[in-house]
């Protein structure tokens, strides 16, 4: 199977994030929540439907990294993250061509927060063992 990055999002209230039970794979309401696992490599245990998109190449998966994260960088509540989040998604690419993950938290406005994940697939190289949710597009 073809190396490819699968995508995952979540926005919601930071309070969520705070609840570490329902973010890791052992408890009972991990399959079917969206919050951000614990562990990156964990997205690829959630199920198929919450995959974002799935992309072979890195430039199309960096353009939906970036389509995820700029339209909200007004309400980033760091004046300094505001200004690196462009930095950081073109030095995203790199990390990309490598196969490995890529992935951005942010704090926005309201005690919301913003996951935006990229997460390697056939083989994720620290968990090799985990099968892939959806086949390369």
């Amino acid at each position: 199977m073809q190396r490819h990055h699968h995508g995952y999002t979540w926005l919601g209230s930071g309070f969520e994030l705070h609840r570490d039970g329902p973010r890791r794979d052992t408890h009972p309401t991990f399959p079917g929540n969206a919050l951000p696992p614990l562990e990156v490599a964990h997205w690829l245990l959630k199920p198929a439907a919450q995959v974002r998109g799935t992309w072979s190449e890195p430039g199309a998966a960096l353009e939906w990294y970036a389509a995820q994260v700029l339209p909200h960088l007004e309400a980033f509540v760091s004046e300094w993250e505001r200004t690196a989040a462009p930095v950081r998604i073109g030095a995203a690419r790199e990390r990309l061509l490598a196969g490995d993950d890529v992935v951005g938290g942010w704090w926005l406005a309201g005690q919301r927060f913003l996951s935006v994940s990229l997460v390697a697939c056939s083989p994720h190289r620290a968990r090799p063992e985990f099968r892939c949710p959806a086949p390369a597009g």
